[in-house]
């Protein structure tokens, strides 16, 4: 199927499952979707069971959309509470879209668990709550990590993906690699048919020497062989090398089990030059668990990152909680959220495309692998192999089994479309922006009125005027506040209070971002006179 058949269906409004092979452009068919329904001010969310794969989209993890924590099954009571929480409450009442990206890492378990959690909210038995839902990704790249063998592995063999009854789109034109050696080997791979012609293509790159000047990004498939590359690295930065450990409280065998199967480290060593990888989203940042930065320098004692994006701030300790079956905290954990990242794990490169790879494969364990590492690239001249193994070449045999009914499937499809689709209207229509909260508040404040009376008008906290403010500010550099100035004797004070609680340099009175608390300007302020929407206001007139 073509792109623009496969765009056609969603935007019919049909439930799709979106695939093909690496490079088929399902990530660009999704933006294209995505900025499609932001037109038209449609509740959507993405997200993918991974950091790297949900900062493609712009999108948050399975986990951190759902409020999961950890899990992936939920009892009784870890469903009522995320049910009653009122931030995801809100989210999924207003959903009319779900995209969910990378589904080939994500469990049938986890894959029934999004479909419980929205209807529940929704109240509704029809699946996924009636919304719908873009499944997209590519089985034969890597599976769901499982303890041991299960019976079910794949997120098309869960029960809610059959009660979902997705129309089938696999688009078959490749645009990252169009022609040449590369696309014969991954289409060997991909069909189970490696000849001898293949193997001959991939031994040509072992240890070929790249152009001078080329840094190949370096690709393996254990962290320990990743840990001793970027401990190399990291041994021939000439700077200063700063020390972060954890601090842990609790059981001591959650805390082992934590570090085991986290990418966290109890210490953490970094000098300035080191690339690194958050792990943690970071929403208001636009950081996801995945995204690089470099270290260009440190803080009050914290790393300051330069994310890829050009974004740069100081990283300062986040906390993680560990709960057993019951939902009680056995353990909390805080670190700096980040690790080093000149080497990565195929795992984490999932969804990448890279001009230069160096490729470990030797010690491939899981069919797909070796597909997954070799797709991120362009063409077979940006490739050199350190070595690979018989199971590098190999893709899951259940999937070589599949893939000819799910190709069926979307031949089905096309036909059932390609006559309708110049008649089939957009299920979502454009609809007029509706003004933002802030924007009503601008134009109350502009037309003369008070923070008292914009309140008292709206039904709204004072305070929530003054948040809206510091918005407006942000936003509309032109717009005039200086109406709304409070006393200069006021605005000399909080400033006088504020410098000399940063000379006491008092940990306490610094929240974990390296601000200064409002209770602790209070608290110094000593007038009874004096609250927190003062200081707030204040706040605003203070460079």
């Amino acid at each position: 199927m073509d792109q623009k058949t496969a765009f056609k269906m969603m935007r019919a409004g049909e439930s799709i499952f979106l695939t093909g092979s690496a490079g088929t452009g399902k990530t660009f068919i999704l933006n294209e979707y995505i900025l499609f329904l932001k037109s038209r001010n449609v509740n959507i969310a993405v997200v993918s069971s991974t950091g790297i794969a949900a900062s493609h989209l712009k999108g948050s993890t399975i986990h951190s959309f759902f409020g999961l924590g950890i899990k992936e099954v939920l009892n009784e009571k870890d469903l009522n509470t995320i049910i009653n929480n009122n931030a995801i409450q809100k989210k999924i009442e207003n959903l009319s879209v779900l995209i969910i990206d990378e589904v080939s890492m994500v469990s049938p378990a986890l894959f029934d668990t999004m479909d419980l959690v929205i209807r529940s909210i929704k109240g509704s038995d029809d699946p996924f709550g009636g919304i719908q839902v873009i499944v997209t990704g590519d089985f034969f790249q890597l599976p769901p990590v499982s303890k041991g063998r299960v019976e079910k592995k794949f997120a098309w063999q869960s029960k809610s993906w059959k009660e979902l009854d997705l129309k089938t789109a696999y688009l078959q034109k490749k645009f990252r690699q169009t022609q040449g050696d590369l696309v014969k080997v991954l289409d060997a791979i991909r069909a189970g048919d490696v000849t001898k012609e293949i193997m001959d293509i991939l031994d040509k790159r072992v240890n070929i020497n790249f152009p001078e000047g080329v840094i190949p990004t370096r690709l393996y498939t254990h962290n320990l062989d990743v840990d001793a590359i970027n401990q190399r690295e990291l041994n021939a930065l000439k700077e200063k090398e700063y020390l972060f450990r954890s601090y842990t409280q609790g059981k001591e065998r959650a805390i082992e089990k934590f570090f085991r199967n986290s990418l966290l480290s109890e210490e953490l060593k970094l000098k300035k030059g080191a690339l690194v990888m958050f792990l943690k989203n970071d929403p208001k940042n636009n950081v996801v668990n995945g995204t690089t930065g470099i270290v260009v320098d440190f803080k009050d004692g914290y790393p300051v990152v330069k994310t890829q994006d050009g974004n740069t701030l100081k990283v300062t300790r986040e906390t993680w909680e560990v709960e057993n079956d019951k939902g009680n905290a056995e353990a909390t954990i805080e670190q700096i959220p980040l690790k080093l990242a000149w080497a990565i794990t195929i795992h984490k490169s999932q969804g990448l495309t890279l001009d230069y790879a160096e490729i470990d494969l030797t010690k491939t364990f899981v069919p797909g692998q070796g597909y997954v590492a070799l797709s991120r690239l362009r063409d077979i001249d940006g490739l050199k192999l350190v070595g690979y193994n018989a199971k590098s070449l190999e893709v899951d045999p259940l999937m070589l089994y599949v893939d000819n009914f799910i190709k069926k499937a979307s031949q089905k499809c096309e036909k059932e479309f390609s006559g309708l689709l110049d008649e089939v209207k957009d299920l979502f229509q454009p609809k007029p922006k509706e003004k933002t909260t802030v924007e009503i508040t601008k134009e109350f404040l502009e037309s003369g009125e008070s923070i008292k009376s914009v309140a008292q008008k709206r039904g709204i906290k004072e305070g929530t005027v003054i948040a809206h403010l510091e918005k407006i500010i942000k936003e509309y550099p032109d717009f005039d506040i200086a109406k709304f100035r409070p006393k200069s004797t006021l605005v000399r004070k909080v400033a006088r209070t504020m410098d000399h609680l940063e000379e006491k340099n008092d940990p306490e009175v610094f929240t974990e971002k390296g601000e200064l608390k409002l209770s602790a300007i209070l608290r110094e302020v000593k007038d009874k006179s004096v609250g927190y929407d003062d200081i707030k206001l204040a706040l605003l007139f203070i460079d």
